[in-house]
């Protein structure tokens, strides 16, 4: 089969190809890879935060701890600032004040036990956020070494995309409005692929065989008509 079938051959081999370079873009390994990094990053960012509420927790613990380690030390270092400066003077007056400063002495240190359990509860968790910031630090390098790959790739594919699109734009010009419409129809609801060679009995495009009756009647059509494979309705060029 002469012109226009031959023609509509060529832009479907130029649609294919393109079909082709614009799934290289979807499915670059290096976009695939990214996509993984960004999953990892995202999955680090939750146990970061999940780690950091823990500390933050502890952090307000031990700020309450330090008041109130504050307070009492004050309180202490007034009552014997008062003992030694002789305004209390009564035995029985001392007596309570010393054993005022020994509950305060008392009650300090187990702040200070307490104080030292959060701190090594933290230490940990400290750690830990370390380690996460330097598995996202080389995340982020990751990142952006693919990122970098895929836009240089990409522009080779896109230059390919470019040349295919002029010659498939200048083939397309030759083709019959009619024809052309209707390749584009079958083209979109077939996967991308309107128009098959004959080989033989065989449709190329959906690969099956054609009755012999059906075949028989295509070979009698004259050269300037169409055909269409009976079974996946695919323009037939023989």
């Amino acid at each position: 089969m002469a012109e226009p079938y031959d023609t509509l051959l060529r832009v479907q081999e130029h649609d294919t190809a393109l079909d082709q370079l614009r799934h290289r873009i979807e499915a670059m390994p290096e976009r695939i890879a990214l996509d993984v990094v960004r999953q990892r990053q995202a999955a680090l960012a939750v146990d970061v935060a999940e780690v950091q509420v823990q500390v933050d927790e502890l952090a307000g613990r031990q700020a309450a701890l330090e008041e109130q380690i504050a307070a009492s030390a004050k309180r202490r270092h007034e009552l014997e600032a008062r003992m030694r400066s002789g305004a209390v003077t009564a035995s029985k007056d001392l007596q309570a004040v010393d054993h005022e400063v020994g509950q305060l002495a008392e009650r300090q240190r187990h702040l200070e036990d307490d104080e030292m359990a959060l701190m090594e509860i933290e230490e940990p968790l400290d750690a830990a956020l370390a380690s996460h910031r330097a598995t996202a630090d080389e995340l982020e390098s990751e990142a952006a070494r693919l990122t970098a790959a895929a836009a240089e790739s990409e522009v080779e594919i896109m230059a390919a995309i470019e040349s295919e699109t002029a010659g498939r734009t200048a083939a397309a010009s030759g083709l019959p409005d009619d024809l052309s419409e209707r390749y584009e129809r079958l083209r979109a609801h077939l996967g991308g692929v309107g128009a098959a060679r004959l080989v033989g009995d065989r449709c190329d495009g959906c690969h099956l065989t054609l009755p012999s009756v059906e075949l028989e009647r295509i070979h009698h059509l004259p050269a300037d008509t169409f055909a269409t494979c009976p079974q996946c309705e695919r323009i037939l060029v023989r």
